[in-house]
């Protein structure tokens, strides 16, 4: 287990790899750059095991150049919003809700060197802190338990954020432990897309779309969001399982702003 965690783990169509620690990355060839919601999210929903992507604030790309071929998208960074406006004052203590921001995925793909992961995630926090007016902190979420669908396929082998520690974040703790709903195919049911579902929030259509591509049936005709997750439950789709909590990082963004010219006038 401590050898599989020290290795850097990379994405492609939602299936899980290793890069060894060792590798270096011609950063000479790569750069950095803001990119689109689009891009952003088509590419996150491709790649990442979730198959979902949270609500952007700000979307960076890397982008590298590869002998014999052009230069394309190896790596994206989303910094979101946090799922409950208690976690920026709960981890960072009087920084208001507005002041923080979670890195809600970090996805590169299989090709993308190991210390590739580090360089670009010092650089899209720059871009954070440059683009973010009053942003102070960023957190990030690591889940140390891994996913398996029905059929016993690893969808998710976990991580403990070696990457985040490497990247000089804080280990802040741990969050509450709590009991998950498993789809078919091993990801999460997260409870904010079953409440927009059963209330027929804004979301809903997008949120049932997202269970039946786990595997869950089709919503009937006519039938309520609320009777829709009671049928689909009752049928044995959720597996649920307790978990201990997530390990939480964060930075303060403040090292990573843009430094004020110390120059005198002339």
């Amino acid at each position: 287990m401590t050898d599989l965690f020290a290795r850097c783990q990379r994405w492609r169509g939602g299936r899980a790899s290793y890069r060894p620690s060792g590798e270096v990355f011609d950063h000479g060839r790569a750069s950095v750059e803001l990119i689109d919601e689009a891009l952003a999210k088509d590419f996150v929903l491709e790649h990442h095991y979730s198959r979902s992507y949270p609500a952007a604030r700000l979307r960076v790309g890397l982008f590298v150049r590869r002998a014999f071929r052009d230069e394309r998208l190896e790596g994206v960074a989303v910094f979101s919003v946090p799922i409950t406006n208690a976690a920026v004052p709960a981890w960072f203590p009087g920084l208001r809700p507005e002041q923080g921001v979670e890195l809600g995925r970090f996805v590169l793909l299989d090709e993308a060197e190991a210390n590739a992961e580090t360089w670009f995630q010092a650089r899209a926090l720059r871009l954070a802190a440059k683009h973010l007016a009053g942003l102070r902190a960023v957190l990030s979420y690591c889940d140390p338990v891994a996913r398996t669908a029905l059929d016993g396929t690893v969808t998710a082998p976990g991580h403990l954020g070696t990457i985040y520690r490497a990247g000089n974040a804080h280990s802040l703790g741990r969050s509450s432990p709590r009991t998950l709903k498993l789809l078919p195919d091993g990801r999460v049911a997260s409870e904010r897309a079953l409440s927009k579902i059963r209330a027929e929030d804004q979301g809903a259509a997008y949120a049932s779309q997202l269970l039946v591509s786990a595997g869950a049936p089709r919503r009937l005709p006519m039938e309520s969001g609320a009777a829709y997750l009671q049928r689909i439950d009752a049928a044995g789709i959720f597996r649920r399982i307790r978990h201990p909590g997530n390990l939480v990082f964060g930075w303060d963004v403040r090292r990573f702003a843009p430094q004020a010219s110390r120059c005198s006038p002339c």
